[in-house]
């Protein structure tokens, strides 16, 4: 019997659950029809589809592997994604593990639907984009607001003549407009953002985000417009499209970029002005002058070995440069809300941490576990991916054996008419059967025999081009994909306990990046492996 898994998602704020309910009843109704078997159901609720960073999409691409279902059904082609590039992707995946995918809308998808359906989903989200930021304009010279809201102010909703919610209008927190006035006139005065910040805290006044204070959060950047000393519309001008939101096509993250300033849209809103136009022009001249000091960046060493990879064990906060010489908690420095006030040395820092990579992920006891334990779910994986294919197989000699029964019937005098849909099923499954053995090649089981002594020798390679001026920035990155996190917590000792937590991804990218070497599956997908019971390395310095 066919094993079907339904696929259903909904994104926009106008839909609710009742859509995935309703998509999963008519896929359901569709495969009672057909005589298939449900086995499995994915949904992924309020996500959009431009991205596969999806928990429901991605379940179902870890499964098909696994031999779990053999057809994937969902109401529409845009509802499994709108990406062009995702879609394709996604049909190729299916294709090499033998699984066809079939939508209520389209039927059985195939390369002509993959190319023509998601160009019009790429072109349905870009007309959405166009269309929402027309009607954003019209709000904003309007003098509404174009999408959020700013500290100090609330949104009012009223209620048209119609009954619907009118949104967009703003008035002035009078509470959080103290505090915006105390900031611009502390900063005037010559105060800092950290300790404006750290006072703040100290008082427990909440932030923007219902968080603490920030330095960042109050200075911002004058370019883009951002922070509380920069937001103009405290002082009744409200600009629009001063920035653009892309998402990056390999994390799914929103990304900003700094439009002409030919292209903002300025309005007058003096009915929401704060800060009078003296406070604002000293905050300004101020900024002006530090400017022109020389920038910090500027004074600093080349980017750090273990830059944006560690991590305060008491907050959860980022590990930075507190001094030339030693890292801190951030948070604990410039927000004052974590205890941890531990620091460590940079050479200390980098010389366990490279250390570690060398002695301990090197032991040779250990990489013999990490390596056999990989080895091991791998081949697991296959060996399932195999034995279905083995099965159908099988199956495929009682099919044509099936077939040949009743062509035999027939022959002996049994009336067509009355095994005319028996053969028309037969024969329906053993084509089913031949196109899925044709598109599914039978993969041999995976060995690593060189691996752990290839990584050894790649991570020492790596440590002594770390003291060449040539090779370093190179090898700072290699080595930069081994570590997914470095967490520092304070010890009974008064000092900094480490945790290393290796990335599972990096480390088989360097074990077998030996040319000529079986790399295996696509690393890419390692990550995913691995939440099927397999973790990345973590041990303790």
């Amino acid at each position: 019997m066919t094993r079907v898994a339904i696929y259903a998602r909904y994104s926009s704020d106008k839909q609710s659950d009742a859509s995935i309910e309703d998509q999963i009843r008519l896929c359901d109704e569709r495969a009672k029809r057909e005589g298939w078997q449900v086995v499995q159901r994915y949904t992924d609720h309020g996500i959009s589809g431009a991205s596969l960073l999806r928990p429901g999409i991605q379940a179902l691409m870890r499964d098909a592997q696994s031999g779990i279902f053999n057809l994937v059904l969902s109401e529409a082609l845009d509802r499994v994604s709108r990406d062009q590039e995702d879609i394709a992707g996604l049909y190729k995946r299916l294709r090499f593990a033998g699984i066809p995918m079939v939508t209520l809308s389209e039927g059985e998808i195939g390369e002509l639907h993959i190319g023509l359906k998601g160009t019009m989903g790429a072109l349905f989200l870009r007309d959405l984009a166009d269309k929402t930021r027309r009607g954003l304009r019209g709000r904003v010279e309007a003098g509404r607001s174009g999408g959020g809201n700013s500290y100090g102010y609330d949104v009012v909703v009223n209620v048209s003549a119609s009954g619907e919610a009118d949104r967009g209008e703003r008035t002035i927190n009078e509470q959080q407009a103290a505090i915006v006035r105390e900031i611009f006139n502390a900063y005037a005065a010559g105060k800092s953002p950290k300790a404006i910040a750290l006072d703040l805290n100290k008082r427990g006044e909440s932030g923007p985000s219902g968080k603490g204070w920030g330095p960042s959060t109050i200075n911002g950047n004058w370019r883009r417009g951002t922070g509380i000393l920069n937001n103009e519309l405290y002082i009744g001008r409200l600009v629009w499209n001063r920035l653009t939101y892309m998402k990056n096509p390999d994390t799914g993250k929103r990304v900003s970029r700094l439009n002409l300033e030919s292209a903002w849209v300025a309005i007058d809103v003096p009915e929401l002005r704060i800060i009078d136009q003296e406070l604002w022009d000293e905050v300004k001249a101020r900024q002006h002058g530090l400017r022109k000091l020389p920038a910090f960046h500027q004074k600093q060493r080349p980017r750090m070995l273990l830059s944006y990879l560690l991590k305060c064990g008491s907050c959860g906060g980022g590990f930075s440069k507190i001094s030339q010489t030693h890292y801190g908690c951030s948070t604990a420095r410039n927000k004052g809300t974590c205890t941890n006030r531990s620091a460590i040395k940079q050479e200390e820092l980098e010389g366990r941490i490279l250390g570690a990579l060398q002695s301990q992920l090197m032991e040779p006891e250990l990489c013999k576990e990490f390596c056999d334990e990989y080895t091991r779910h791998l081949n697991q994986l296959r060996n399932e991916k195999n034995a279905h294919i083995s099965a159908a197989k099988a199956e495929l000699i009682k099919v044509a054996k099936a077939r040949e029964n009743i062509i035999e019937a027939i022959k002996n005098g049994i009336p067509a008419s009355e095994v005319k849909e028996d053969l028309a099923r037969v024969a329906a499954r053993r084509d089913e059967l031949q196109r899925m053995l044709d598109q599914a090649d039978e993969e041999p089981v995976l060995l690593h025999p060189n691996m752990a002594g290839f990584y050894r020798e790649q991570v020492a390679a790596l440590a002594e081009a770390l003291t060449s001026e040539e090779f370093r920035g190179e090898a700072a990155d290699l080595l930069r994909s081994l570590i997914e996190s470095i967490v520092l917590s304070p010890s009974t000792d008064g000092g900094l306990d480490i945790d290393l937590h290796g990335d599972l991804a990096g480390i088989l990218s360097l074990a077998t990046a030996k040319k000529g070497a079986d790399q295996g599956p696509d690393l890419q997908q390692v990550k995913m492996v691995a939440g099927v019971g397999f973790e990345p390395t973590t041990f303790r310095l």
